[in-house]
């Protein structure tokens, strides 16, 4: 079977985490046989460029996903026109949910376009229930809707090999440093009450993004004590899931999300969360795996760390490895070959 993948969000030499959780559906279908080709573009001349260029060496695909209903839509429905080639929609997107807001900002034309595109899909896929209902609320529906869970890498299911600080207890966050969405000034807000009361922990902050300086800038204005905060910059993948193993509390502090990776794979380390209740999180952190705060609420966000720092090890880890089960390659890449073979058999 040959699939193709049309994203406006993929990992490059510019940004090695964007779209990323594209490229493992992507991976996890190839390693259950599907020969998959993506085209990743923003611009409509490169991606009727690279489709004409694909088109002349691997010939037609079976099926089409589309990651992100943008300019690749256009493409999709001439793709059915013309060739008859079924196509299915895995919607990423954050800005259908009203705590974003973007789709609702856009011309009235295109609103409807998209709706359309999604019309003609013959199935659409979210990684999160809220998700789907933020996209139903805005108008866009299939006959044929599901849930698909992104992916986690194999290696962060392997037993930890690092040891852990036996002075400090780690708190961890990972992300893309993107303050309307992650609002991580507000954890340092928390953790700089938290560091009043107590300093048997450091807080170690991964990742990069375009609000990376001025969140750096931000956390020096607060005056943490010295030892208490650790920035790593970008990681790789493996380099992430050994901060995973040295951690004993996750946490994420948004004020909007979809279905977020870095918890799927805190949940597949075994490693309890503290959250907020946006997007598809309170889908994935169960009682049994964390604790859930309102967004932008500091002080709740100081109580769950108080809280966690005393209790993180009455979480059965056993438990939270196996709710961390369903983000694997082999399930998820089975689930997405099962929906293309069953695309081309009602076609």
């Amino acid at each position: 079977m040959k699939v193709l993948f049309l994203t406006p969000w993929y990992p490059s030499e510019r940004d090695a985490m964007s779209g990323l959780f594209v490229q493992k559906h992507a991976d996890a279908v190839r390693a259950q046989g599907v020969d998959v080709r993506v085209i990743f573009s923003q611009g409509w001349q490169d991606l009727w460029r690279q489709w004409r260029q694909l088109k002349s060496t691997w010939g037609l695909p079976d099926v089409v996903q589309l990651n992100v209903i943008q300019k690749q839509g256009l493409l999709v429905l001439w793709l059915k026109k013309r060739y008859g080639i079924p196509y299915i929609i895995v919607e990423h997107w954050s800005g259908y949910l009203p705590e974003n807001g973007q789709y609702m900002q856009m011309s009235a034309v295109k609103r409807k376009l998209y709706r359309y595109i999604a019309e003609q899909a013959a199935t659409l896929l979210t990684v999160s229930t809220r998700h789907a209902q933020a996209m139903r609320d805005c108008g866009i529906c299939n006959r044929h809707c599901g849930r698909i869970n992104n992916v986690v890498d194999d290696f962060f299911y392997k037993e930890s090999q690092n040891g852990k600080d036996e002075k400090r207890k780690t708190l961890l966050h990972v992300s893309c440093f993107d303050e309307r969405a992650k609002n991580v000034k507000g954890l340092l807000r928390a953790a700089k009450t938290l560091s009043d009361k107590r300093q048997d922990w450091q807080l170690v902050l991964v990742g990069t993004g375009v609000d990376y300086n001025e969140v750096r800038a931000y956390a020096d204005s607060l005056e943490f004590p010295k030892g208490l905060l650790r920035w790593t910059g970008e990681l790789t993948p493996h380099e992430v899931a050994e901060e995973f193993d040295k951690a004993d509390i996750f946490v994420l502090s948004s004020n909007y999300e979809n279905a977020p990776v870095v918890i799927s794979e805190s949940l597949a380390k075994g490693v309890p969360v503290i959250s907020t209740t946006v997007g598809g999180i309170p889908e994935m952190v169960s009682r049994q795996s964390g604790i859930l705060v309102a967004p932008g609420n500091d002080n709740q966000l100081f109580q769950a760390l108080n809280y966690m720092l005393d209790h993180y090890g009455e979480y059965d880890r056993t438990l939270i490895r196996e709710a961390g089960k369903q983000y694997s390659f082999e399930t998820v890449g089975k689930q997405l070959k099962d929906i293309y073979e069953q695309c081309t058999a009602s076609e």
